[in-house]
């Protein structure tokens, strides 16, 4: 009998410990977080990164994680809050509106650490909003995770908010954008570039370059670039991916010139028809009459004072023609 109640026990322990659900709940914030003029002072040497959210988006804040698995996030709402339209680069279930009506799930990407030629240092906090989740999970297979900065200044031994927001577009897949890398476009100016892939289940995946700067008060995409990479396709299918940097021998202080350059393989698929042609438009002109080549595609794109659009034609490199 002891032997017995034993197991049970130990069962039922188990199930508490290991099959406890836990509810997530929202948290009512003030309208006052979104302020445009926002202030916030970190006074430490140091910046802990999620008290820092919990001081941005001050709900509820969930740790999900396991072994293999990290989910903590912050949860709240906004009943004041008039929502506004951020575009969703998927471009398939529509635009969002922010803060989402049922409720937020906040959770933090990233944070970038950099100093400038004089030696300032600053921190960026990216992070990602997806809507409230019952269970706090991330869900839509052609909805994006809609990305936010925000920007520290170090001075005085405390961390100094300089520029914050909530909200810039939706990228990437099942409600999780992509992590923003740095870019550096000009003397002590930073853009961070975002790679948005998506694609029916199993691939291929395509993949889009959006290059993301503060320009005019406010962080926005300065730069979009299709056909950017085609991965996850069959062993001996058409793929390419590209890269990206400022031209370096550029004399322009600020919103250098930039470069992209995109090396791939074509192979023409036996039911493949010319007008179904859907890779880069630049080989385009190459695939009749050839089974197989590589490419290799440069593209530079100059500021215009809003965006970065493509200077002159593109430069194409065919080898290994079959």
């Amino acid at each position: 009998m002891r032997l017995i109640l034993s197991l049970f026990l130990s069962v039922l322990f188990t199930v508490n410990s290991f099959g406890q659900e836990v509810r997530i709940e929202k948290k009512n914030i003030s309208d006052t977080v979104f302020y445009d003029q926002r202030m916030l002072i970190i006074p430490s040497d140091s910046l802990d990164a999620m008290k820092v959210m919990l001081k941005l988006f001050p709900g509820k804040l969930y740790n999900l994680s396991s072994k293999d698995y990290k989910n903590t996030f912050i949860s709240w709402e906004c009943k004041k809050c008039k929502p506004a339209t951020y575009t969703d680069v998927n471009g398939v279930e529509g635009d969002q509106l922010f803060p989402y009506k049922n409720g937020v799930a906040t959770r933090l990407i990233d944070v970038i650490h950099y100093k400038d030629t004089k030696g300032n240092e600053y921190k960026i906090l990216a992070f990602n909003h997806s809507a409230y989740d019952e269970d706090g999970a991330q869900t839509g297979r052609f909805t994006g995770g809609l990305l936010g900065l925000a920007k520290f200044a170090k001075m005085d031994g405390s961390w100094q908010m300089r520029s914050f927001q909530p909200a810039i577009a939706a990228f990437g897949s099942f409600a999780s954008s992509p992590k923003p890398l740095p870019l550096v476009i000009g003397e002590d100016q930073y853009a961070f570039t975002v790679l948005h892939r998506n694609g029916g289940a199993g691939g291929p995946f395509e993949g889009m370059l959006f290059l993301i700067a503060g320009t005019g008060g406010k962080y926005r995409p300065i730069l979009a670039t299709g056909q950017y990479e085609l991965t996850n396709t069959d062993k001996g299918e058409t793929s390419w991916k590209s890269s990206i940097k400022v031209d370096n021998d550029s004399k322009k202080q600020y919103f250098i010139d930039i470069i992209i350059t995109t090396k791939g393989y074509y192979h023409r698929n036996e039911n493949e028809e010319d007008e179904l042609y859907n890779g880069p438009y630049e080989i385009a002109s190459f695939i009749k009459n050839k089974t197989s080549f590589d490419f290799v595609i440069e593209k530079r794109y100059s500021f215009d004072g809003k965006y970065y659009k493509m200077k002159g034609k593109p430069v194409v490199a065919i080898t290994n023609a079959k």
